[in-house]
């Protein structure tokens, strides 16, 4: 509930710092979502996120450690100190944090992509702190395997994998990661193609995907949120979900997650460079809304140059 609740606080937030116009669905939303929190929780949140995106991370540290004693349980609290004190390479705290934010919600992605990371900064193997999650949790090991695949670790990703029961993400994923060690670069070796109209009408994926597009041709972010996050949940080597994913939270106040996202995103794509542009800008429009003009301007580029 605190994470649904500070989606609304983040859209305040970039409301506040970075002028941009929303909805009034979204406005009434976010005000409803704000009734929750005190003045100075608030003050203090939104002044960490600015201060983190301008890269004044021991300012943010301390706002965000305000924060903590005004909400001691929030675990979005938590994931954004973990995130700073990981930026300002203070990786003790940082890892304290990160693993205090998974454990309220051990089965959240990105709480273990953050706690992973943190590990990976220091090159500390994940025995260091193995005892102090809750690895037994199977949706945990399986987004563990996702995150060493993405990180092309694909020796510790296949070790996470074989303690799995079997299921569908355990055999495509140990597909894609036999495919990646032959190094096989045609999308057709990779990812199976739908050969004819029939088979597509079948396809959920391609359903999911059909639904998508049509809120986003109506610009219905909520129901694309939820929508989105359901489909990752569910189809998590699909690289059009993190699309989806990261544009309805650009558009529904959670920018800072929105880039996560869509960044991920971007290491499941083989050969798509249509959608890889579209998430380039997408990234362009989230970075733009949380202050950081730089790399706002750097997936632009990236855009126009046809990198």
């Amino acid at each position: 509930m605190k994470k649904k609740l500070l989606v609304g606080m983040v859209l305040g937030a970039s409301f506040l710092m970075q002028h941009y116009t929303y909805g009034q669905e979204e406005q009434e939303s976010a005000d409803v979502y704000l009734e929750e929190y005190t003045d100075e929780f608030q003050e203090n949140f939104f002044e960490a996120l600015k201060q983190k995106g301008i890269q004044n991370y021991d300012r943010a540290v301390d706002l965000f450690l305000k924060c903590k004693q005004l909400e001691p349980n929030n675990s979005v609290v938590d994931y954004e100190l973990a995130k700073a004190y990981m930026l300002d390479k203070r990786y003790v705290q940082a890892q304290d944090f990160a693993i205090e934010a998974l454990l309220s919600e051990p089965e959240d992605y990105w709480y273990l992509d953050n706690v992973l990371t943190i590990l990976d900064k220091q090159g500390s193997p994940l025995e260091t702190i193995k005892a102090r999650i809750p690895y037994s949790n199977t949706k945990l090991r399986q987004n563990m395997a996702l995150f060493y695949f993405k990180m092309r670790q694909y020796k510790e990703a296949t070790e996470v994998l074989q303690d799995l029961p079997s299921s569908s993400l355990k055999s495509e994923l140990s597909r894609k990661i036999k495919d990646s060690l032959q190094k096989r670069e045609s999308i057709e070796e990779v990812t199976p193609i739908v050969q004819n109209v029939e088979e597509t009408k079948s396809d959920p994926i391609s359903q999911l995907k059909k639904t998508m597009e049509e809120y986003i041709a109506a610009s219905n972010y909520t129901a694309l949120l939820t929508e989105s996050k359901e489909a990752l949940d569910t189809y998590p080597l699909q690289p059009y979900f993190y699309y989806a994913y990261g544009t309805a939270l650009n558009n529904t106040g959670n920018a800072s997650k929105g880039v996560e996202v869509l960044e991920s995103g971007l290491d499941y794509i083989l050969d798509d460079s249509t959608l890889q542009n579209m998430i380039y800008r997408q990234l362009s429009e989230g970075y733009s809304k949380i202050g950081n003009t730089q790399k706002a301007n750097d997936y632009l580029n990236k855009i126009n140059s046809g990198l």
